[in-house]
């Protein structure tokens, strides 16, 4: 049940990358569409978490570790994930992002959260070269904005870091109530970072971009929350981010069906290396709970 919540996390990330690039290049400011965003997500989290729960409190303790990590990676991770995307191409963000495990596998193991061994590192080797496959039969390649490139790879590490420094709230908290606080937590510093775009944000944007917005809130922010935070907390943050490498596959298929464009044999040979990587790591476990 894990393996299928981290699979349905990631096509839903995968195709947000093809959303949010189209928004931005449709109206939205960068900062304007990610404060809405996540303003209306912290809102729609808090209700149902409020309704389920009867209460979205944190002790003072945990509150200031979710600030803190908050901070990092929901607002930090914002601002350097929508700029990316508004500098760069999608496929070359979402190659930087099959950074995450390797990422995510150090913060793991600085914090004491995890120990990694040896044979770890063979599966995010093997996803990481079918990453850069899929990226070299992109027709834009690694061709890009340098500072966009930068802010991917800031994105990837503030969300990786995310990962990690939740896990301790896991054992205390609903998957539930720690989306709730981390959306809101984090998204008072990007709504005031926003205002001056705010202020000048047009609204007759199109009907297909506003369902692009109602998507990226419902989809990336509300429901894989759940499931990522969820199946973080059966198997552990290392081989969770693993399964984010599929992302540059998937984005490319749906970039096939609504973009029209091409998927080369170079993209295909990438999934597949991806996929035997994933199948690597399922089958023999390479990290112990510290």
């Amino acid at each position: 049940m894990a393996e299928v919540m981290l699979l349905a996390t990631v096509s839903i990330w995968a195709f947000n990358f093809t959303v949010t690039r189209y928004v931005l290049t449709h109206g939205f400011e960068p900062l304007a569409y990610s404060a809405t965003r996540f303003t209306s997500a912290a809102l729609v989290v808090s209700s149902v978490t409020y309704g389920l729960e009867r209460s979205v409190r944190f002790s003072r303790r945990h509150l200031a570790l979710l600030g803190a990590a908050a901070f990092v990676g929901v607002f930090l991770n914002q601002v350097a994930f929508v700029y990316s995307i508004d500098l760069t191409n999608a496929s070359t963000v979402a190659l930087i992002f099959g950074s995450l495990p390797i990422l995510t596998a150090l913060f793991a193991f600085a914090l004491g959260i995890e120990r990694l061994q040896r044979r770890f590192w063979i599966a995010p080797a093997i996803s990481f070269v079918g990453v850069a496959l899929v990226a070299a039969g992109t027709g834009g390649g690694f061709s890009g904005n340098a500072l966009g490139i930068v802010l991917a790879f800031v994105g990837a590490a503030t969300w990786g870091f995310y990962s990690v420094a939740i896990v301790p709230l896991l054992r205390h908290y609903s998957a539930w109530r720690i989306s709730a606080g981390g959306l809101v937590l984090g998204s008072i510093p990007l709504l005031v970072t926003a205002l001056p775009q705010l202020a000048g944000q047009r609204l007759d944007l199109g009907t297909l971009v506003w369902a692009g917005f109602a998507f990226a809130v419902l989809g990336p922010l509300v429901l894989t929350n759940i499931l990522w935070f969820t199946a973080i907390e059966r198997v552990g943050p290392s081989k969770a981010t693993l399964v984010t490498n599929l992302q540059p596959f998937l984005a490319a298929l749906f970039a096939v069906a609504l973009l029209s464009e091409e998927l080369t044999w170079l993209q295909i040979a990438g999934g597949l290396a991806i996929g035997a990587a994933l199948l690597l790591a399922r089958r023999r476990p390479a990290l112990e709970s510290a």
